[in-house]
Order: structure tokens, then C-alpha cells, then sequence
């Protein structure tokens, strides 16, 4: 379904929510949207100056909210914006009260018995959207600014919603459908048929749009991370270390420390905050040959979580004298790729012949005891999370899977539709796929969509969002 290019609230529907915090706070807030907000409000609204004049747009006013009987209930601020001015692009009035639980209630209540509606999760942002205020990519954005909880996904979610994500994209599209008019124009006029220099010169501008949507997907990883997290798996063979690096990197005991090997019998998750990235740190259960039965349903959970895992510390005890033969063993069955390798207790290993294996093997010694290595450790698992992210001053990361679909189906009908160019196949099937690339794109930012795909974005949102 096409979008309109504005569309008003049905049926005189005026909506109303909380739009701050649920709890106690020094103010909390309340957003009527529709067509009767000014009415509503003129309605319980007492101010404290009055002239008996239209209320002027934008002005913050003091004054009481009073029942509809007309008792006092809160001494309050409150604003109006007109129709096309708004946020939502609706009429809309915004209440600031004292952040009471009672007292936000008590006027939420003497609004939705006069008539209001409660307002659905998102609905607020989902008539922005609608009514041309933002397009759908922005819309997301709103959701992922508000659970933004570290530097990093707070700048990328930022970037999107002031639209330098949403102006690529559709750039992107202009590309393709200049393509596509060049080729619909040679099939309504046959005699302008397209020569073989033509030909090559749409493929090489196919080929360049296919490599800029390609891009744009491929960088959904890091997308991915930057929203979702960091995934870290903290493993190793039991008594190596593993709950003592976990403690001292969340800075406080979560994980029971006990010299007793197999004291983890199942994984401890939380999240830290490194270098900016959110990181998911799991410690798990000790892997060895041996066990009981519920030691060793944890070391299978915990070989379970690795392969899912962004990056592996594994944390290997360098104090014994065959720990890089053991260390050797255990890698034969492990993936380089996503490892780091750790060996604690380095404050009680002596000799330089011990430290040149260090090097060999790429491990990082530390000592979980008195903190030695512990910040060079700490840099390097930084620089290996930010070898994962692309630069956000871009604005150019995909941190939607819908967008990252949307994206890899429209990779895949330009390049369809360059390899048909090639072979000189019927310039109506290239048309078709350059139709289903715009179209794929038009989807991510709204130009088209359909109400299963606004209730599946908007319905992840709070109420009063």
C-alpha cells in the first residue's frame, strides 16, 4: 500500500498516555494527540494568568489541573501545538505534573473519562510517521535512541534519526530507478533500442549500485553488535580463572571464587559497558575430561553458548609446568578466529624461557590475584570488539534485520538485472528486477508498506513512544 502523502486521526480520535517513566519522579509528563487536545485541556486546565484569550502555540503555561467536579488536583506546566507543528503532525498538547504515581494518574483518568483514547504502543511515533513527519527508517530510529544504553548505539541510532541513513538509502534508489526509466523508455520507443556501448555503460552504473547496497548490507554485523551487543565467552579448563577475570571485569564479585575445581556448574551472564560497547560477558562452567553428571551438562551448555559467541577468552592456567601442552590440545578443537587467549597466575610464573612462550602462542598473561596484565588485557579486548564495528561518524551502519533483508534482496535484483544486461536478455525482465530492488528499498524507509509491517515495528514500542 502506498503511503498518502499526509493522512489525518479518524473519527475525531484524540489519544492520550504517559510518555515519561512509570515511578516517582520530581515530574512526570502526559501527551494528548488528535484534533479535541486543545479542548480537552482548555477543559481541566486553570491558568494562572488569564486573559480569556486562544491559548498561543508553543508557549509553556503554569497553572492547576482540576477535576471535572472541579477540585484542585495538581499544580501543573502545559503547552499547545498546532496541527502540522507537532511531533505526531496532529493537534497536541503536552501536560508537565508533579511525578507522583497517583497525581499522573489522577489526570490521566479525568482525560480518558472525558473522551481521550489510550494511546497504543507507539502510536504516538507511528503518526509521525503517517503523517509525513518522518519516514519509517527514522520511526525506528526513535525506538533504538530511547534503549540506547552505551556510547556507541547511542551515536548510530542518533545518526538515523537525523536522517543521513534514510538520504543514503535514497540515493540509492534515485540510482536504480534512473536505470530502470532508461530502460522502460527503450521498450515503449523500439527504435531507440539500446546499442552495446549503452548496454555496458547501464551495467557498469548497475554494477556500482549493486556495490553500495552490498556494502550497506554487509555492515549489518556490526549493526548488529552495536544494538544487540557484544556476545563474550569467558571459557577455559576448571580452576584456570574464568569467574575471577569475570568478577574483576564487571569490578565487583558476581561469580563464587572457590580453588575447588568445578565450583561453576552453570554460565553467569551480565552486561559491562567496554570502551563504549555493550558487552554480553558470560563466565561458564570448567571443561575437562572428567565429572559429575551435572558438572558435565554445564561444560556441554558451555561448549553450547561458545559456538555462539562473538569472542571466546579462553583462559588457560600457566602456572603448571605442561600448560602449553594442554594449552595445544584444547586449541585442536576450538576456532582461532573468534579466540583470545589468557593465562592467568602470571605472578607465579618465573623464568624468561616461560614468558617467550607467552609470545609464541599469542597469549596474554595476567594475574587475576593482583591485577597484573589486567589493562593491557583490557585494550586488547577492546581494539578486538572495535575490529568487529565500523565508523558511526558515517551514519551508515544497518542495525535492522528487516532493513538487512529488505537490503540483500535488492543486492540481488540488480545484480540480476546486470547479468541480464550482459547477455542481452529482454529488457522487460530487467525492468522487472530494477522494479523489485525500488520497491525492496521503498520498503525500509515507507514509501511502501503494509499494516503487518507498521504493527510488527510500532507494536515493539512503549506506550507513550
Amino acid at each position: 500500500m502506498s503511503r498518502p502523502h499526509k493522512t489525518t486521526h479518524s473519527d475525531n480520535d484524540t489519544i492520550v498516555a504517559i510518555i515519561t517513566p512509570p515511578g516517582e519522579g520530581g515530574i512526570a509528563a502526559l501527551r494528548l494527540a488528535g484534533p479535541q487536545s486543545l479542548r480537552f485541556l482548555s477543559r481541566f486546565f486553570r491558568p494562572s494568568q488569564s486573559d480569556n484569550t486562544e491559548p498561543a502555540a508553543f508557549l509553556l503555561r503554569h497553572g492547576c489541573f482540576v477535576s471535572g467536579e472541579n477540585e484542585f488536583l495538581d499544580e501543573i506546566m502545559a503547552v499547545y501545538m498546532p496541527h502540522g507543528k507537532s511531533y505526531t503532525g496532529l493537534e497536541q498538547v503536552e501536560i508537565f505534573c508533579h511525578g507522583g504515581r497517583q497525581v499522573v494518574r489522577l489526570i490521566l483518568d479525568q482525560l480518558v473519562a472525558a473522551g481521550a483514547r489510550m494511546a497504543e504502543p507507539g502510536e504516538f511515533t507511528k503518526l509521525a510517521f503517517l503523517n509525513g513527519r518522518i519516514d519509517l527508517a527514522r520511526a525506528e530510529a526513535v525506538a533504538e535512541l530511547i534503549a540506547a544504553n552505551t556510547q556507541s548505539s547511542y551515536e548510530a541510532s542518533r545518526e538515523h534519526l537525523t536522517g543521513v541513513y534514510s538520504e543514503h538509502v535514497t540515493r540509492i534508489r534515485d540510482e536504480i530507478v534512473g536505470v530502470m526509466s532508461e530502460i522502460e523508455a527503450a521498450i515503449d520507443f523500439p527504435e531507440d533500442e539500446i546499442a552495446p556501448a549503452g548496454r555496458t555503460e547501464l551495467s557498469a552504473r548497475l554494477d556500482s549500485i549493486s556495490s553500495q547496497i552490498s556494502i550497506l548490507a554487509d555492515s549489518y554485523n556490526a549493526g548488529r553488535i552495536i544494538k544487540e551487543g557484544f556476545k563474550i565467552v569467558i571459557a577455559g579448563r576448571p580452576n584456570a580463572g574464568k569467574s575471577s577475570l569475570f568478577n574483576l571485569l564487571l569490578r565487583h564479585e558476581r561469580a563464587l571464587v572457590n580453588p575447588a575445581p568445578g565450583t561453576t556448574r552453570d554460565y553467569l551472564s551480565e552486561w559491562v559497558d567496554i570502551d563504549g560497547f555493550a558487552v554480553n560477558l558470560i563466565d561458564t562452567a570448567g571443561i575437562r575430561e572428567r565429572g559429575g553428571k551435572v558438572e558435565r551438562m554445564g561444560q556441554e551448555r558451555a561448549r553450547s553458548i561458545m559456538k555462539h559467541a562473538d569472542l571466546v577468552v579462553w583462559i588457560a592456567d600457566i602456572s603448571t609446568k605442561n600448560w602449553k601442552t594442554v594449552l595445544e590440545r584444547d586449541m585442536t578443537s576450538l576456532d582461532e578466529s573468534r579466540m583470545m587467549l589468557v593465562g592467568n597466575k602470571i605472578d607465579m610464573v618465573r623464568g624468561i624461557a616461560k614468558r617467550r612462550d607467552f609470545i609464541e602462542c599469542k597469549l596474554i598473561p595476567v594475574s587475576c590475584r593482583t591485577g597484573a596484565g589486567l589493562t593491557v588485557f583490557e585494550k586488547e579486548l577492546a581494539a578486538r570488539i572495535r575490529a568487529n564495528v565500523r565508523d558511526l561518524t558515517s551514519g551508515l551502519v544497518v542495525t535492522s534485520a528487516r532493513h538487512r533483508q529488505k537490503l540483500s534482496a535488492a543486492h540481488r535484483a540488480t545484480r540480476s538485472a546486470c547479468m541480464k544486461l550482459g547477455t542481452e536478455e529482454s529488457l522487460d525482465l530487467i525492468a522487472f528486477d530494477l522494479g523489485q530492488a525500488a520497491h525492496a528499498i521503498d520498503e525500509i524507509i515507507g514509501r511502501v508498506y503494509s499494516e503487518e509491517i507498521l504493527e510488527q515495528i510500532f507494536g515493539k514500542f512503549c506506550i507513550g513512544k
